[in-house]
């Protein structure tokens, strides 16, 4: 063999190993994924902490910093935790350690923070120089029983040191904090509960793995969020959520109305849902007033200081305070919904998504193991107390000759040993005993000492000899933590309410102004405007036009209406009465308001009705009536309603009165027909049916009467007198008919009104 094809250093090829991309990729691609889950994006159940949390706690404990300690600079603690423990970037192990002491981030906050650990506002916090920290009692609890054997330490990842693998205290972290992740192929978010209620809810499963859904829902209500709020779903919903551990719950803000004196009032805004921050949220408000996209909200404040406090001020007094806020919760980050996904890790490393009851049962398996392992280790330390302590008794019964043995043997341990029957410890124990020892009264201390601990190793042999007597002790243990968090203590009280409420409204328009009479105009050049108050129609000094021009349509509103503009191509173009300009000028062009084609006419302006009917008729005789609320349209461009052909054109767009029950028609020929409204078809869009029959020329104007009334047009001359006939029976014929002349006095224009 040469030495090209010899193995090692001086041949790196031959240590290569042919394999597929995919292959490489696929294998590669699954340790990374499985690396994400477990040891960085989804928690532990047990101890309901990522990786890079348990580090930074344990870190902080190894620094003294319990809750009784001085605090000491952040930079300190990411120091300790990136170089021994968790070999990632210093920012992200101090944005972990920042949100573990955010009380707006986490329901019980695991550190102590001093200096500015950021806001609600969003705002970033200090850089870790200038911050400080301990631990809480808190996070104190959650690391009780380190010390004890309740938990395997294994290698940091340079094997220098070593680190918990979970923490063993009995605080039920992953619930009462909840969490957060997105992993590969999987993600969690939990939100934080009241520690009361999930000890109420553990007790029963302790009592009954079997327990009912049900069951455990009635004291187990839901999320509890640092931030309060309210939770406005049906307690069904909320409970299906917990079974399945998959889904989502609305969170409203809390607000209450404040009255201001003389009948003002406002809408003081004082808890907001959670991850929603302060400033992006009047951010998000301020937007919609200055798109006047809420009407009936004239302004917002910001007035927080220790306390959140945001002020919403209504547009005026007569604005109704549920329907502002129901239009808020619409339209911004007042409410939205928390998605729930309890996906955790086991105890043997593997994600799955449970319900409520499965796991809380998970948790307390785990306090059952911890409490097994506590009792032993402490067993195994009495144990070998008690060896010793009667290495020692046996010592004072024969003091002189222990002493004897000593003074005159060289190697006085085997002697002892082999006379008294001692384990090496125990002469060893005896040999390091110092003189002051040796006195009455330290025989009678370790005789009690003895004894004591006797009792203490019966009781342990007891418990870990009885599952019963585990499940007691677990049950006391969860009281006495819910005794330090309970509902009436100050940390541990419900700050999120259960207030059952259906989804926000869809507040119509009408809602959003202020309701007040305008007179709407619109010029013969199409220009529009909007007169406070109803004015005298007929009027010729109504308002002032531009030279040349003059008044095509006027009519009576209300500052609430949508106002239905027709062109004779069939379109059909909507304007809020509202958003019109003011009558000081000339108004403005309706062609800048929407989108008209350049050769279509204005045929007709009216207030458009929730349940109203209008009569639509082209000029080659056919037509249709429509339902006003499917004519209304929300973009510029309007909406279809009438499909033409050829050289035809929309000619006729009237209201049909309610109580209306017959259309007349007049065609360009003089000749009048009249048949039944019901022989006129309902439509949403299209051409319609054949009004009336013409040889030559089209349809001059169609109306809808009541037929008992008789049908009225409009007399000659400035007076505007109208005229009524109700003999007219000679005309009522078949839809599609030919028809007659018109009665005596029919105007030569062949229209109903001039």
């Amino acid at each position: 063999m040469s030495s090209t094809d010899a193995p090692g250093e001086d041949n790196p090829e031959s240590n290569l190993i042919p394999t597929s991309f995919d292959e490489a990729l696929s294998e590669r691609y699954l340790v990374y994924a499985l690396s994400t889950i477990t040891a960085r994006s989804l928690p532990d159940l047990r101890d309901g902490l990522k990786p890079v949390h348990r580090r930074l706690l344990w870190a902080m404990r190894q620094l003294k910093l319990d809750p009784n300690s001085g605090f000491k600079k952040c930079a300190r603690v990411v120091g300790d935790v990136v170089g021994k423990y968790h070999p990632h970037g210093d920012q992200a192990v101090y944005d972990a350690m920042v949100r573990l002491a955010q009380d707006f981030a986490l329901r019980y906050p695991l550190v102590d923070g001093q200096g500015n650990f950021g806001n609600i506002d969003g705002d970033n916090a200090a850089a870790y120089r200038y911050t400080e920290a301990r631990l809480t009692p808190t996070a104190i609890r959650l690391m009780d029983g380190l010390n004890a054997g309740t938990v395997d330490f294994i290698p940091t990842y340079n094997g220098e040191d070593e680190e918990p693998e979970i923490l063993p205290g009995y605080f039920p972290n992953l619930l009462a904090n909840g969490a957060s992740g997105i992993a590969v192929g999987m993600a969690t978010s939990i939100p934080s509960h009241n520690v009361s209620e999930i000890v109420d809810a553990a007790l029963l499963v302790l009592e009954n793995r079997k327990v009912e859904h049900e069951q455990l829902m009635e004291v187990f209500h839901g999320p509890d969020f640092p931030t309060g709020g309210i939770l406005p779903d049906s307690k069904e919903s909320i409970s299906e959520v917990y079974r399945t551990g998959r889904g989502s719950m609305r969170v409203r803000a809390r607000w209450h109305k404040e009255d201001l004196g003389r009948g003002q009032w406002a809408a003081v805004v004082t808890e907001i849902p959670y991850q929603v921050p302060k400033s992006k949220l009047i951010e998000q408000i301020a937007t919609l007033i200055l798109d006047k996209k809420l009407p009936i909200l004239a302004d917002v404040r910001d007035e927080s200081d220790e306390q959140l406090r945001i002020v919403l001020e209504p547009k005026s007094r007569t604005v109704d305070p549920e329907v502002l806020m129901d239009s808020l919760f619409r339209l911004s980050d007042l409410e939205n919904r928390f998605s729930l996904n309890m996906n955790v890790l086991d105890a043997e490393r593997t994600p799955s998504v449970m319900g409520l009851g499965e796991l809380l049962g998970h948790w307390l398996d785990h306090l059952f193991i911890v409490l097994r392992r506590r009792s032993e280790y402490r067993l195994g330390k009495i144990n070998d107390r008690l060896e010793l302590l009667s290495g020692y008794i046996i010592a004072f019964l024969n003091l002189d000759r222990v002493i004897e043995i000593i003074r005159t043997e060289d190697e006085p341990r085997p002697v002892m040993m082999e006379e008294f029957d001692l384990s090496e410890r125990q002469a060893e124990a005896i040999l390091n005993m110092r003189l002051r020892s040796l006195r009455k009264l330290e025989e009678m201390e370790l005789r009690r000492e003895g004894d004591a601990l006797e009792k203490e190793r019966d009781d342990l042999e007891k418990l870990l000899g009885s599952k019963q007597r585990q499940t007691t002790r677990i049950r006391n243990d969860l009281k006495e933590l819910q005794k330090d968090y309970g509902l009436d203590t100050e940390l541990g009280k419900r700050r999120t309410s259960l207030e059952e409420a259906a989804p926000a409204r869809e507040i119509p328009l009408e809602a959003m102004i202020e309701r007040e009479p305008v007179t709407v105009i619109l010029s013969n050049r199409g220009w529009i405007k909007a007169m406070k108050g109803h004015a005298d129609l007929s009027a010729k000094d109504i308002t002032k036009f531009k030279e040349g021009d003059g008044p095509a349509f006027s009519l009576h509103a209300q500052s609430t209406d949508r106002l239905l503009l027709v062109a004779d191509d069939g379109r059909f173009y909507t304007l809020g009465a509202d958003k019109l300009p003011g009558a000081r000028g000339f108004g403005e062009p309706v062609r800048s308001m929407v989108d008209i084609d350049a050769d279509a006419r204005i045929v007709q302006l009216l207030p458009a009705s929730d349940s109203g009917h209008i009569l639509l008729a082209a000029n080659n005789g056919r037509g249709f009536q429509a339902k006003m609320s499917e004519l209304t349209s929300e973009t510029r461009k309007g909406r279809q309603v009438v499909n033409l052909k050829g050289d035809s054109r929309l000619a006729v767009a009237r209201a049909i009165p309610e109580n209306a029950d017959s259309v007349a028609v007049i065609g360009e020929n003089r000749k009048l027909v009249i048949f039944a409204l019901v022989d006129l078809p309902t439509m949403g869009r299209g051409q319609g049916v054949q009004l009336q029959r013409y040889k030559d020329g089209g349809l001059s104007d169609a109306l809808a009467f009541s037929f008992e009334e008789g049908l009225s047009w409009t007399m000659g001359g400035e007076t505007g007198r109208r005229r009524t006939e109700t003999d007219i029976g000679l005309w009522k014929v078949a839809r599609g008919a030919a028809g007659r002349l018109p009665p005596t006095g029919f105007p030569r224009k062949n229209r109903f009104d001039d």
